[in-house]
C-alpha cells in the first residue's frame, strides 16, 4: 500500500437491507480517509445498478449467486455456479489493488469471500438477527466480523449496530419537523401516524390503515402513508374531507422528512427499518412479514424490550388493533417521550464510523 491511497472493496448487493449499509459505510470511508478508493461489487440484479452509481460509487458487475436461507440440497448446485464469480471478483480485486474486501451479505457476498480468501483481508457485517449462508461462510476465514445485534450465529463479532446514512443518524427531528410537515402537505399542528412497508408497500398495513383512518381522523391524527407502487389502497373513508389528515403515496423518497414529520411509526421490521426508526428516536408498533424464518421479529425484539416498541403478528393486525396500539400512545405527549428516548437508547449510532474504523485497523491504517 506504500506511496497509494487506501483501496476498499465492499460486497453487498441485491436488496437495499444489504446495499444501504455498505454505501453508509463508504461514507464513512470517505469522510475519515478523503483519498481512500472504494468500489463497489453488484450484479444485474436487484437493485445494484440504481443504487450505487447514484451514490457516487464505481460498480463492477460480476455474475450473481443467489443462496438459499438454509442448508438444503440446493446447495449441491452451487459450486458450478460461484466458480465463474469467484474468477470475475478476482479480477476485480486485481484491478483496484484491493487492501480489504468488506461484506455485507447479498448475491455478491459469496463469490467475494471465496475471492478474496488467502488474497486480501475479510471484514464482514451481519445486519440482520439471524446471519444469512454467505455471512456463515465468510466469518469462518474473516480477519474481522461485526454484527448489528447480539446471537446473530457469528461466533466473535462485534456487536455495533448497522451502518445508516448520516441523513438519517443525525436527523433533528424537532428542528425538522416544521418543514418535513409542509414538504409532505401535512398539517401543521396534531400527531402524524407514519405508516410503510418497505419500498413495496405491505398489503395487511395498507389495509388496516384504511379501516382505522376514520376513528385516528376523528380524534386529530394525521396519517402519512407510503403504501407501495404494486399495493395501492383505495383512499379511506373520510380522508377528502380530513383536511389533509391523509397523505398517500407510492413510495416515500425523502424518508428523512417522514420521519421527522411524524411522532410514530407502523411499519414492517427489516433490520433496516428498525435500525433507522429507533435512531430516530421514533416509537413503532412493527409487524413482522408473516412468513420466512422469523428473523424480522427478532430484529425489533431489542427495542421492544427496551419499551420503544411493540410487536404485533401480521394475521393480528386490523383496524382495531392499530387503534388499540396506537391511538392513546398518539395522544399521550408524555408516553410519546418516554417511548422515544427508550427506541433511541436501544439503537447504536455512529455505526458507520465505527465498521470504518474497525477496516482501518485490520488493514494497518
Amino acid at each position: 500500500m506504500t506511496g497509494r491511497p487506501l483501496s476498499v472493496v465492499i460486497a453487498g448487493g441485491g436488496s437495499a437491507g444489504h446495499i444501504e449499509p455498505a454505501l453508509a459505510f463508504a461514507d464513512a470511508v470517505r469522510r475519515l480517509r478523503p483519498d481512500a478508493r472504494v468500489t463497489a461489487l453488484g450484479t444485474e440484479r436487484g437493485l445494484d445498478r440504481t443504487l450505487i452509481p447514484a451514490r457516487g460509487y464505481p460498480l463492477e458487475l460480476i455474475p450473481p449467486v443467489p443462496l438459499p436461507r438454509k442448508l438444503t440440497p440446493e446447495l449441491l448446485t452451487l459450486p458450478a455456479k460461484v466458480l465463474g464469480s469467484v474468477r470475475a471478483t478476482r479480477a476485480v480485486l486485481s484491478r483496484v489493488e484491493a487492501d480489504v474486501v468488506v461484506g455485507f451479505g447479498g448475491y455478491v457476498a459469496l463469490p467475494a469471500y471465496l475471492g478474496a480468501r488467502g488474497r486480501v483481508p475479510i471484514v464482514v457485517h451481519e445486519a440482520n438477527a439471524r446471519a444469512g449462508l454467505a455471512n456463515r461462510v465468510g466469518a469462518r476465514f474473516a480477519a474481522k466480523v461485526a454484527a448489528a445485534v447480539p446471537d446473530s450465529g457469528l461466533a466473535g463479532a462485534e456487536v455495533i449496530g448497522i451502518p445508516l446514512r448520516r441523513q438519517i443518524s443525525t436527523l433533528d427531528r424537532p428542528a425538522e419537523r416544521a418543514a418535513a410537515r409542509e414538504h409532505y402537505g401535512l398539517p401543521a399542528d396534531g400527531p402524524v401516524l407514519l405508516v410503510f412497508g418497505g419500498s413495496q408497500g405491505a398489503r395487511s398495513l395498507n389495509t388496516a390503515v384504511a379501516e382505522a383512518f376514520g376513528a385516528l381522523a376523528e380524534a386529530g391524527i394525521a396519517v402519512l402513508h407510503g403504501h407501495g407502487a404494486g399495493n395501492q389502497v383505495p383512499v379511506p373513508a373520510g380522508a377528502q374531507a380530513s383536511g389533509g389528515r391523509y397523505v398517500g403515496l407510492p413510495y416515500l423518497e425523502r424518508m428523512d422528512l417522514a420521519y421527522a414529520a411524524a411522532d410514530a411509526v407502523l411499519c414492517r421490521c427489516g433490520a433496516m427499518t428498525v435500525a433507522e426508526v429507533s435512531s430516530v428516536g421514533l416509537p413503532a408498533v412493527y409487524v413482522p412479514l408473516p412468513h420466512g424464518n422469523g428473523e424480522q421479529a427478532l430484529n425489533a425484539a431489542p427495542v421492544v424490550r427496551a419499551g420503544g416498541g411493540a410487536l404485533v403478528p401480521d394475521a393480528e393486525l386490523t383496524g382495531q388493533r392499530v387503534l388499540a396500539e396506537l391511538m392513546g400512545l398518539l395522544t399521550d405527549p408524555v408516553r410519546l417521550a418516554a417511548m422515544s428516548t427508550a427506541a433511541r437508547r436501544s439503537g447504536h449510532t455512529g455505526a458507520d464510523e465505527t465498521l470504518a474504523k474497525l477496516v482501518f485497523d485490520v488493514v494497518g491504517q
